[in-house]
Order: structure tokens, then C-alpha cells, then sequence
């Protein structure tokens, strides 16, 4: 069985890169082996430029039976979620491609006719995970943003646009990649902080990462186990 486990930043899954070095032979500083499990650990960098560039690459010369994108994620207040939960995204989207309006109103590419907003992999606009059936953690709807969001007023403004849960700046070009390719994956999310008006005092990265990591390191305990 082969997986690959992809983040944006090396320090997102370190603990879990720390597991696979002391419980799996490890082939590489990337490729990790236990019997017949291969794990594949690929740091894309942040955005997704670089998320859709090294996922396509990686894609065009490799496939697997899961990919799982991990990493850290803002939640919107109105989402109930709390700092340090882990969720899956099953469905997220393109939140600031398109343009501005004279009058500060954001209209993005399928409103504008330039993206069929249903024309595959799209649906309405946004991506879905066909394999988010598993119910292992809390399902959350995502928004992908070039910029996080950091000002109240356009916090309000890109609620009322799209209801979502959570915010990163990856998850959907993770989802582009994995769909081109007909690939399965899971994209996995554990809450550092709340989308509010930016105060990194009230971030708490350490717990999210240690909860980001204990999930990642029991499925692949469980993936293990299952052989």
C-alpha cells in the first residue's frame, strides 16, 4: 500500500516524520517502508501555486492508493469548531480568484463566466472529496485563500459569500491536483486559531500540531495493522 502524506511546511508534520525515522526503514528523507507499506512524505511549499506544481509533478510520474494532505487551518467563529479540534474537509474552493468591484464587492471566475462553475472537477463552484464518506473525524466545509484573512470586515464579507468552516491556503489546489489525476485523498485540518481579527497571541500551533500529528500517526498505525 502506498501513501502519500503532503503539507505545506516542514514543521506541520515533523512529529510524524520523527515516527516513520524510529518505526519505518527509511529509504530516503521522503520514503519510509514497513513491510508493505510505503509512506511518501512531500513538503509542496505554501500556496497553491506550489501545492498544484509539485502535486501535478508528483502525479504525472506516481500514483497511490491514498493521498492525505495535512496541515494547520483557521476555523470561522461560526463554525463550532474549536482551536486544537482536527477536521476533514470534504468539500473547499477558490475563495479570491476573480475581482474586486468599484464598490468593494468580490466577484470570482465562475460568477464571471471565466470557469464553468460545473464543469468538471467543479461542482457549483466547488471541489469535493468523493472519498470524505469516512467518518473517523468531524466533516468541514473549506475556503483556500491567497491571502488569510486578518480584518473583520472582510472576515463578515467572505461569510456571507461562502458559509464555510475553516480557512488555509492550500486544501483546494490539494483537491484540483487530486481530482485532475483521479487520485483518492483526504485532507485533514487541525485548528490553530480562530479567522478574526488577526492576533497570533491567540494562536496555539503547538497543540494543533501535536493534534495533527496524533491523528496522522494512528492512520498509519491503522494502515499498518490492517495488513
Amino acid at each position: 500500500m502506498k501513501i502519500l502524506i503532503t503539507s505545506a511546511t516542514p514543521f506541520e508534520i515533523a512529529p510524524l516524520r520523527q515516527h516513520l525515522n524510529a518505526q519505518f526503514w527509511p529509504h530516503s528523507e521522503s520514503l519510509f517502508q514497513k513491510e508493505e507499506l510505503e509512506v511518501t512524505l512531500l513538503v509542496t511549499g505554501v500556496g497553491m501555486t506550489l501545492t498544484a506544481l509539485n502535486l501535478g509533478s508528483l502525479f504525472a510520474k506516481q500514483r497511490f492508493d491514498l493521498a492525505i494532505n495535512a496541515g494547520i487551518a483557521g476555523a470561522y467563529s461560526t463554525s463550532n469548531i474549536s482551536i486544537g479540534d482536527v477536521v476533514q474537509v470534504a468539500s473547499d474552493r477558490f475563495a479570491d480568484l476573480g475581482v474586486e468591484e468599484a464598490d468593494g464587492r468580490f466577484t470570482d471566475v465562475h460568477e464571471l463566466g471565466l470557469v464553468d462553475a460545473n464543469a468538471a472537477p467543479f461542482t457549483n463552484g466547488e471541489l469535493l472529496n468523493p472519498s470524505a464518506g469516512f467518518d473517523f473525524l468531524p466533516k468541514a466545509k473549506g475556503l483556500t485563500v491567497n491571502k488569510v484573512h486578518g480584518y473583520q470586515p472582510s472576515i463578515d464579507a467572505i461569510l456571507k459569500k461562502y458559509q464555510a468552516d475553516v480557512e488555509s491556503m492550500e486544501t483546494a489546489a490539494f483537491f484540483l491536483a487530486c481530482l485532475m489525476a483521479a487520485q483518492p485523498f483526504l485532507a485533514i485540518r487541525s485548528i490553530s486559531n480562530y479567522v478574526e481579527t488577526r492576533n497570533r497571541e491567540a494562536w496555539d500551533l503547538p497543540q494543533a500540531i501535536k493534534n495533527l500529528n496524533d491523528v496522522l500517526i494512528d492512520m498509519v498505525e491503522t494502515m499498518d495493522g490492517r495488513r
